[in-house]
């Protein structure tokens, strides 16, 4: 196992490049193998360099970032940087850790490559902890077997909570921190102190109301602040 991250910057803007490279710099786990101003070249260091982590710019000339990451067959982990916050939801869909909202700070970048290590590290440890892409809840007599992809929220009541799978929903014997603890954080996150929504499934966001299809869930106070950061509107 090793703890160190190769990573590679692909973004058109020369000044944007040189901010990440400085940032890079001051990061001991990580290490910049190279400096791409397109998918293209990106492409070919990924052909001659073991790359765990991309800092990729989305709107490019060419293949844009979102395009580029649905090409890769074996991604890396992917942290988005870009002017524009609108391709946020976007982002999460492809499974990036974070997503950067230019002009970045040191703080934040920080706060996202540290977020891609501990990923990084548990990726390292296959058999303590293995990856799985489902959950196994119990539900009246039987345990029922649930994949993530199908979430898309679930709500917490006193005793209980409904995870709705579509048009399916399941009702379980768990409080929502409990269930909020099994779930991969790339994919979900928790709004209020009531709901857990799948961050794919967001369709819309209307002021403290998020929209998934025809339901609206309120988005709490003192998750306000965390959500916005998330989703690249800070």
């Amino acid at each position: 196992m090793y703890n160190n991250m190769n990573c590679i910057i692909i973004d058109d803007e020369p000044l944007a490049r040189e901010i990440l490279e400085t940032y890079i710099k001051q990061i001991p786990f990580v290490t910049l193998c190279a400096s791409c101003s397109n998918a293209y070249e990106a492409s070919e260091a990924m052909q001659t360099n073991h790359i765990d982590l991309l800092f990729l710019d989305i709107q490019m000339p060419g293949i844009n970032g979102l395009s580029f990451a649905q090409t890769l067959t074996q991604k890396p982990l992917i942290i988005f940087t870009t002017a524009y916050a609108e391709y946020a939801l976007q982002g999460f869909e492809v499974q990036a850790v974070d997503y950067l909202l230019k002009p970045i700070s040191p703080e934040r970048f920080l706060q996202a490559v540290t977020k891609a290590h501990e990923l990084f590290i548990l990726h390292q440890q296959p058999h303590t902890i293995p990856s799985t892409d489902f959950m196994f809840v119990k539900s009246e007599y039987q345990t029922i077997k649930v994949n993530f992809a199908d979430i898309t929220y679930i709500e917490g009541l006193k005793d209980y909570v409904k995870i709705y799978c579509g048009k399916k929903m399941i009702i379980t014997l768990l409080n929502i921190k409990n269930v909020y603890e099994k779930l991969p954080k790339h994919l979900f996150i928790r709004v209020h102190k009531s709901y857990i929504v799948s961050v794919g499934a967001i369709e819309k966001i209307d002021r403290q109301r998020i929209i998934i299809g025809n339901t609206y869930i309120p988005i709490g106070e003192m998750y306000k602040e965390d959500f916005e950061r998330k989703m690249g509107l800070l």
